[in-house]
């Protein structure tokens, strides 16, 4: 059974080095950063669709996907749009594209950037609406009254983009969740360190290869970090409840602030023909976007929901998945929601999903290291993990089964149910 008429592929596409905030990749944008991204994926094949998202605003410009195709140079005949989901930006990118697939278009590019290190600064609305009045009736007046704004005339980003319905950061709230789950600071580190030594490991062993670009100022990701231990990580303070004696999210068990773009590939069968051979790519089975009461439940738990209604509807269990991607916002934040869907009464009352998924196998989950140690573009992740996925489930016999899951801020989340064919 799948969610498509006729079959639908993801294929492994390509990404920058993931930098670290005010890094080496600081001096881009959002769109320049995509740039050498889509023009790599183009060598390859010319899509009939461009689908690519950034999450952080800017006023630049209003369509990054089309911004990024022209000054990439590329054929200008190609359609692009924008989407917009938070850290789940360029996975619902590849659910968007999936269902535009056909009449024509049968390759599709899709993708996103974040450039962290360069957020724009602007003024409120109270003061916009000021100074545009006043630029009407006296221009004058204006350019003068420019001088004169305040810090409390701008929006600054001094919370780490925090949701602007509770003005708290994702950690803050994360902190919340981890002690409403019984996350330890302990197992935290643990899954933190897993991370770091799978993503070195990667590297060394030349995983990334074809699926990283070098740029002029980076080769490789930045982030992980072979000499992390856990001594190191516990030596950490917490970085966001640090007055309460009782925080445990830390720099070491966070992803941390990152520049990065990545894109993949989404196809009919026709689509992948067009690809280079030995491109690696899984069958889209099915996909969820879920939501949640983040008052009640948390604000990334969102795939807690999600992952149990995606396994039901197809009648599988745990052990039916071979890999499992989990972006890692934060290490406490896949602790937690691994913990609610293996809580079967949890998982009853909440999802409304009353089969039981019998145990979960952690030695199944990213292999190749998650977004704790490579980092998190909010735009870049959901493609950066699909195309991961896709080249580990590459490796494993026909028929297996991944499930990619990313939380995103606002109480949503998106999940995949890939199958290697």
């Amino acid at each position: 059974m799948s969610r498509f008429a006729e079959p639908v592929f993801v294929a492994a596409g390509l990404r920058t080095p993931f930098g670290r905030g005010g890094g080496a990749l600081a001096a881009y944008d959002a769109i320049s950063l995509s740039v050498p991204v889509v023009q790599a994926m183009a060598t390859q094949a010319e899509p009939d669709l461009l689908v690519w998202g950034t999450v952080i605003p800017n006023l630049g410009w209003s369509n990054i996907a089309r911004e990024t195709w022209l000054d990439a140079k590329l054929n200008p005949t190609v359609p692009a749009f924008s989407v917009v989901l938070a850290c789940s930006t360029s996975m619902t990118a590849t659910f968007a594209a999936a269902g535009m697939l056909g009449g024509g278009t049968d390759l599709t590019m899709v993708g996103g950037s974040e450039v962290m290190s360069r957020p724009s600064i602007a003024l409120t609305a109270d003061a916009s609406k000021r100074l545009t009045d006043l630029f009407a009736q006296d221009a004058t007046a204006a350019l003068a009254a420019l001088q004169s704004l305040t810090p409390r005339d701008y929006v600054l980003p001094t919370k780490g983009w925090a949701n602007r319905i509770t003005g708290r950061t994702m950690g803050d709230h994360m902190e919340e969740t981890a002690q409403a789950w019984r996350v330890s600071r302990v197992a935290q580190d643990d899954w933190a360190l897993k991370s770091h030594q799978r993503a070195v490991a990667g590297w060394e062993r030349g995983f990334f290869d074809d699926l990283v670009i070098s740029l002029p100022e980076l080769a490789r990701d930045a982030n992980p970090r072979a000499d992390t231990s856990p001594e190191r990580l516990a030596a950490l303070k917490p970085a966001f409840d640090r007055d309460s004696g009782r925080g445990t999210l830390t720099a070491g068990n966070s992803s941390p602030i990152t520049d990065g773009a990545a894109g993949c590939w989404v196809a009919t069968e026709a689509g992948v023909a067009r690809l280079p051979a030995g491109t690696p790519y899984a069958r889209l089975v099915d996909y969820e976007i879920s939501a949640v009461d983040f008052h009640i439940e948390g604000l990334l738990m969102a795939p807690s929901y999600g992952i149990p209604r995606l396994l039901a509807r197809h009648k599988l269990s745990f052990s039916d998945i071979a890999l499992w991607e989990i972006h890692e916002a934060f290490a406490a934040q896949v602790l937690a929601n691994v913990a609610a869907i293996t809580d079967r009464e949890w998982v009853r009352a909440t999802a409304g999903v009353q089969a039981a998924m019998g145990d979960f196998d952690w030695d199944r989950v990213n292999p190749n290291g998650g977004s704790v140690a490579l980092g998190h573009p909010f735009g870049a992740t959901g493609a950066r993990d699909l195309s991961q996925a896709v080249k580990e489930l590459w490796a494993m016999p026909p028929g297996s089964r991944a499930i990619v899951s990313i939380c995103a801020d606002g109480g949503q989340g998106t999940v995949a149910l890939l199958e290697r064919g």
